[in-house]
């Protein structure tokens, strides 16, 4: 035996089913056919109480019956599952929900569900302060914890009336304080339902002034959208803005070719600053680099002159003598030696090579008396050469008394 359909199952199915979507709906996420289906489910629900005719304006809160109470949740549960529905058009899915919200409202207000103080703050709504809104809301705030505390009240009494019928069909003795809960179903199930209503009437104001917010923003971002002309980007805007940048990549790599390239970077701490965003390439840079300081911070800039700040500043020094230039100082340093000295050298074999050194070599002074210093030189090699032969007195050996 097949589903029923949805025109021919009664009023309560219709009820139960679509309240346990929207429970479902408020704990956790759904697809959309059945946030849809539940819809689809609560207007049913709306015709058949409008055709059963089962509330009337001129009726109150005690007119209604128990069994009737609980399709009063019906707008609600309508507009809350609206508000869920995932559509391109935002604002017309808010404002479809913000009119059952509404709805909903004013049917309990008519039946005198909403609380006094309520009713004044949404009617004097245009010109309250932030101190009214602040408490209007910590009111109802404190409305929807009594609400809920009581529904939890109602449900701890009905599972005590569980277990003392379960106690007494097994013969055993009921517990004291439950005799007077077996007859109050009906009275109970009216006040879970009331207690229902109160609370939820506290989370459909909050929702519609919600709701309210988020279409005045849509809106105003509409109006904005269409004030400056602007249109969703397309395809054929992302292919053209792609076709613009491989182009100017192009272009820039034909240009590059004919651009004088930057004079490289010679220092490591300038380099790691112009990749760290802290320096330009075009900045000019003159490698002076402190050299590492130890000691308290309040004497690295001074000149110690007592014995006490002296001895301060010495504290935690390194055993070995502190650098007084970086490398890259170093390194350009030994550069400009190097460069000096192969000029040097260059002028040198320059002046060795041209006929003005050679002749001007010739016409020194002094140099016609060489052949006279050379001669005296080798006659005193000689003479040196014979001294070393011929010792003092080695001729006289014998003519010595001891000889």
């Amino acid at each position: 035996m097949g589903e029923l359909k949805m025109e021919e199952r009664s009023l309560p199915v219709l009820f139960e089913q679509a309240r346990k979507i929207h429970q479902t709906a408020s704990e956790s996420s759904i697809d959309q056919e059945t946030v849809k289906k539940g819809c689809e489910m609560l207007r049913q629900c709306e015709d058949m109480i409008g055709k059963l005719g089962l509330f009337s304006a001129n009726e109150t809160k005690d007119d209604i019956s128990t069994i009737n109470l609980k399709y009063l949740l019906v707008p609600y549960y309508l507009g809350e599952l609206m508000e869920k529905i995932a559509q391109e058009d935002r604002i017309k899915i808010l404002k479809a929900s913000q009119a059952k919200l509404k709805e909903f409202i004013s049917f309990c207000e008519a039946m005198e569900l909403v609380p006094e103080d309520e009713l004044a703050a949404s009617a004097q709504s245009g010109g309250n302060s932030f101190a009214d809104q602040r408490a209007k809301k910590i009111a109802r705030f404190k409305r929807q914890k009594a609400a809920e505390s009581k529904l939890l009240e109602i449900n701890e009494r009905k599972e005590r009336r569980g277990r003392s019928t379960r106690a007494s069909a097994l013969s055993t003795p009921v517990e004291a304080g439950e005799e007077d809960l077996l007859d109050d179903d009906g009275e109970e199930e009216r006040e879970a339902w009331l207690a229902t209503i109160s609370f939820v009437l506290c989370k459909a104001f909050d929702l519609l002034e919600m709701l309210k917010k988020e279409e005045e923003m849509l809106s105003a971002i509409k109006e904005k959208e269409l004030q400056d002309g602007d249109i969703e980007i397309s395809q054929l805007t992302l292919d053209e803005r792609t076709k613009k940048a491989e182009a100017w990549h192009r272009d820039a790599a034909t240009r590059a070719r004919y651009t004088k390239a930057a004079p490289p970077i010679t220092c490591a701490t300038f380099a790691q600053d112009v990749i760290e965003g802290r320096a330009n390439v075009s900045q000019a840079h003159e490698h002076k680099h402190q050299p590492m300081i130890f000691g308290p911070a309040s004497l690295v800039a001074k000149n110690p002159t007592t014995e006490r700040q002296i001895m301060a500043a010495q504290v935690f020094q390194p055993h070995y003598r502190l650098p007084t230039m970086s490398i890259e100082e170093a390194g350009l340093k030994e550069m400009e030696i190097m460069n000096t000295w192969q000029e040097r050298n260059l002028q040198l074999m320059e002046e060795a090579n041209s006929s003005w050194y050679k002749d001007n070599r010739k016409s020194r002074p002094g140099e016609e008396d060489d052949e006279e210093d050379d001669a005296a030189q080798d006659k005193a090699r000689a003479w040196d050469d014979w001294k070393d032969d011929n010792p003092r007195g080695a001729g006289n050996k014998k003519l010595t008394p001891c000889g």
